[in-house]
């Protein structure tokens, strides 16, 4: 397939990861964040946050179900080692460590944790950072809201950082706005994001161009 965009270290695909999976070769590092089936990009996010406004980021289907097991099994294939954003949704293997987003959300009816399953020989971990609005906290680059299930690029870095450091190479076959590539970028590492929404590729693009950070 033609990439929608690439650069030295990125390549986007615009498409299903369904058609766009079996033509690529295997990778280090499988980081995702699937559809986990309860409905956050049906227009859920306007009507929450008590702290602070609510963003209206439309109302779509994409997360009105969880993918398939079938899906699920192609996409670990694709990593040697894997970390899979809702696993608590999936029927996944037991895993030693599970990697735990404490949101510090404080009164809100959002989750106060995400987990993410790993099939990473190491115990369990946890990252505290703050997600809510203007109370989100900045590592020396600002994270714009632009996608209901974004994750904030200091916690995917996080997340890269738990793996073997010779995890050099990243797959995200739901990439969304592409934080999961901004972040490897930013540490160095080459990424490839598969979106089937059009616009979202736009957006990573556009992310993948800005400079990358000085995390030395």
């Amino acid at each position: 397939m033609v990439p929608y965009y690439q650069d030295d270290a990125v390549t986007i695909y615009h498409g299903d990861c369904r058609d766009v999976l079996p033509t690529l070769e295997p990778v280090d590092l499988v980081l995702t964040d699937p559809p986990y089936g309860i409905g956050e990009a049906a227009g859920k996010n306007k009507s929450r946050g008590r702290r602070a406004f609510a963003r209206d980021y439309g109302n779509e289907d994409w997360d009105n179900k969880p993918i398939s097991d079938d899906l699920m099994s192609q996409v670990r294939s694709h990593g040697k080692h894997q970390i899979i954003f809702g696993g608590n949704f999936y029927s996944l293997p037991p895993s030693s460590c599970w990697l735990v987003w404490d949101k510090v959300n404080g009164e809100s009816d959002f989750a106060d944790c995400e987990l993410a399953w790993t099939n990473l020989p190491k115990a369990v971990r946890m990252i505290r950072w703050r997600w809510n609005g203007y109370l989100q906290e900045r590592m020396g680059d600002k994270d714009e809201r632009v996608h209901p299930t974004q994750k904030p690029i200091a916690v995917m870095r996080w997340c890269i950082q738990q793996a073997p450091g010779t995890a050099f190479t990243i797959l995200d076959p739901f990439m969304g706005s592409g934080t999961t590539l901004r972040a490897a970028k930013d540490l160095g590492r080459k990424a490839i994001g598969i979106e089937i929404e059009e616009r979202y590729c736009e957006i990573a693009a556009k992310r993948m161009s800005q400079s990358v950070m000085n995390l030395a």
